[in-house]
């Protein structure tokens, strides 16, 4: 798995896809409000120790260094922190680069880090608990995870429109990539995605020793939206979710009360 995808990623640096395309220019005017419109991050990152995980293609961790953050980019993919390492190099940032899987973070150290930050990329490891175990040991105690995740049922849902909308057309409950898809924004085309499940993308992250304290789904759809675009097949189902996670101080038990999540009214 963990190679198969690694040569996908890298083949889509070659062919210069979506995910791949750099930070423009004009994210750099105010770099802390291009990774940050929420809010989230309290208004100023200088000098924190910023951990952007599954996150290579030179966008994410240039940004965040350009708003004075100490980066650390984590990628499975070479020739994506090649991209970064270009980009911090251009723009004369400091931006470390390690290769490694978003599951296996052993070569850092525990609460190394103030705040990670990961990009869409959960899809890409069969299982997310020990994502989360390895996000938790190297957080702080009171760091933030901040977190987008496909959510499961745009990943069970056909790329297809039908009279009906979206059909879903893979079961929640399964195991194994999904199958090979093509034409598709919503997946990336050679690369092994899996399905995570609510329960696994909340409560596993709960139970790891985070506590959720916000969770939104960016609006993507428009009213004369095409039939079969990204925008509207994004009227029937959020595509993806942001969620920001305070660390606790110790692991929670799976049985904690203290986890909680707000939703955005």
């Amino acid at each position: 798995m963990h190679d198969h995808n690694r040569r996908a990623w890298d083949e889509m640096v070659r062919d210069k896809q979506r995910f791949t395309r750099p930070a423009r220019d004009e994210d750099f005017v105010d770099p802390l409000k291009t990774v940050d419109a929420l809010g989230w991050l309290g208004g100023d990152i200088r000098g924190q120790r910023v951990l952007c995980l599954g996150a290579g293609g030179g966008k994410h961790g240039p940004l965040y260094a350009a708003a004075g953050a100490r980066v650390t980019v984590v990628d499975i993919s070479a020739a994506q922190l090649e991209l970064d390492r270009e980009v911090a190099a251009e723009r004369r940032l400091e931006v470390h680069t390690v290769e490694a899987s978003m599951d296996n973070l052993q070569c850092f150290q525990a609460s190394e880090f103030d705040l990670v930050v990961q990009p869409v990329s959960t899809c890409y490891v069969p299982q997310i608990g020990p994502v989360y175990a390895e996000v938790a040991r190297i957080t702080r105690p009171g760091g933030l995870y901040v977190s987008q995740h496909k959510t499961p049922q745009s990943l069970q849902a056909d790329v297809q429109a039908s009279a009906k909308g979206y059909e879903l057309t893979e079961p929640y409950y399964r195991t194994g990539p999904l199958p090979p898809v093509v034409g598709s924004r919503h997946r990336e085309e050679g690369t092994h995605e899996y399905l995570h499940r609510w329960d696994e993308i909340l409560g596993l992250m709960c139970r790891s020793g985070f506590v959720i304290e916000d969770l939104v789904e960016p609006l993507h759809t428009k009213p004369d939206a095409i039939p079969g675009s990204w925008e509207h097949r994004s009227k029937f189902v959020a595509p993806y979710v942001r969620i920001k996670a305070r660390r606790t101080g110790e692991k929670a038990a799976a049985s904690t009360a203290t986890s909680r999540l707000w939703l955005p009214s």
